[in-house]
């Protein structure tokens, strides 16, 4: 799946280049009649893959171990971008717009209270020291959030949450089929609001469920908890029960056009996120070798989205949008991906190397009579009737 989150990060990026370099509306609101566009589209198969490989991990580990993992893969690669948001972009910002760093440090919401009101994954500040906002007065942005892209993570971590939850109770053990009704409960909220406005916007309004301020974690609106929670229950869903998910290339082809049908006459949230959790399922299977193996070693998806925002913002307002779309995203995409890079082989991927702390060592596999290790199934039955969408994965 890595190529396909590799794809999605990269959507988002391109998705933002026109609203953050030329204030105009992000790719595919038009066709989809503002159900949502690319980058949104994008957050909803992160979601679906998240669920699948959150939720396997989940039935794998134990809540402690889980957790650390999770940790891990999230906390350190947002705390340094935030570190280099606050302390590098944002300096570079100010003097663009103000000509000096004089006050940079002394106005309210400044840099530090960014690390602190952001690091534990709630986007509680959207800008540092007010600069977006005086770019945006003096007509050089079109955006007042530094990096508007982290929001997503906070409602990730809810659904990690989720599974920790459905883990410790005994959920995804024993009692797998709660998973489904919880699901079914989700998309029943979904249709509910659907019956009503087949075009409506909700995974991304606050509208229909007023916004709640939680104790500890803050602002959380449930709207998104409820879409986003079922686009990620989908996910958990085709994991727990894949063996009993054909693998069809008809149903891959039919799912794509159910995707583009509901995007453009409407139901997106009723029948084309279902659509699109099996036809990303069906492309991860289906994809040529060389595809599958993009990602499984270094994944750099994570870095995009989370540098994709602030170094789009940041090209914005030192003006490089007067060359126009095509060169301002290329070079959006190029810096994005260098920092992604450094983000993985530097922050995210030494600390992936702690998540066996504390573990002892693993008892080495006896050797075959061939003198190399036998060979391990994992998932795999030998009834052809179950040999499906967990096999293939």
């Amino acid at each position: 799946m890595g190529f396909i989150r590799l794809i999605l990060a990269t959507a988002v990026v391109v998705s933002h280049a026109r609203v953050l370099g030329f204030g105009r509306t992000e790719f595919g609101h038009s066709f989809t009649h503002g159900q949502v566009d690319l980058g949104k589209w994008a957050v909803y198969g992160f979601f679906i893959l998240s669920g699948i490989l959150v939720t396997r991990s989940g039935v794998r580990l134990g809540l402690g171990r889980f957790l650390w993992h999770r940790a891990l893969r999230l906390l350190p690669g947002l705390w340094v971008c935030l570190f280099l948001t606050a302390f590098v972009a944002a300096p570079l910002l100010y003097w663009r717009v103000h000509g000096t760093l004089a006050g940079f440090t002394g106005r309210a919401w400044g840099p530090l209270e960014y690390l602190r009101s952001n690091g534990a994954i709630q986007l509680n500040q959207n800008d540092v020291s007010d600069v977006m906002a005086d770019a945006m007065g003096k007509g050089l942005a079109h955006d007042r959030s530094i990096d508007g892209a982290l929001w997503s993570l906070y409602y990730e971590v809810l659904c990690y949450v989720g599974v920790a939850v459905l883990a410790l109770t005994g959920v995804l053990a024993r009692a797998r089929r709660a998973v489904l009704l919880i699901t079914c409960f989700l998309g029943w909220l979904v249709i509910r609001q659907a019956v009503g406005d087949r075009f409506w916007a909700g995974a991304f309004e606050a509208s229909y469920f007023h916004p709640l301020d939680l104790p500890v974690v803050g602002y959380t609106n449930p709207v998104l908890v409820i879409y986003l929670g079922f686009a990620f229950a989908l996910g958990a869903v085709i994991e727990l029960y894949g063996h009993r998910v054909p693998v069809s290339d008809a149903l891959g082809i039919g799912s794509l056009l159910v995707v583009l049908g509901s995007a453009r006459y409407g139901f997106l949230f009723v029948v084309g996120i279902p659509a699109f959790a099996y036809l990303l399922v069906w492309l991860a299977i289906r994809l040529p070798a060389p595809f599958r193996r993009v990602g499984a070693r270094h994944d750099y998806s994570y870095g995009i989205y989370i540098y994709g925002f602030v170094v789009e913002q940041v090209l914005a307002v030192f003006g490089f949008g007067r060359w126009g779309l095509l060169p301002y995203l290329g070079l959006s995409l190029a810096v994005t991906v260098m920092l992604a890079v450094g983000s993985w082989h530097c922050v995210e991927r030494p600390a992936m190397r702690l998540k066996d702390l504390g573990r002892g060592r693993p008892r080495s596999r006896r050797a075959s009579p061939s003198g190399r290790p036998p060979a391990v199934s994992v998932g795999v039955s030998h009834s052809p009737e179950r040999n499906k969408v967990t096999t293939a994965l």
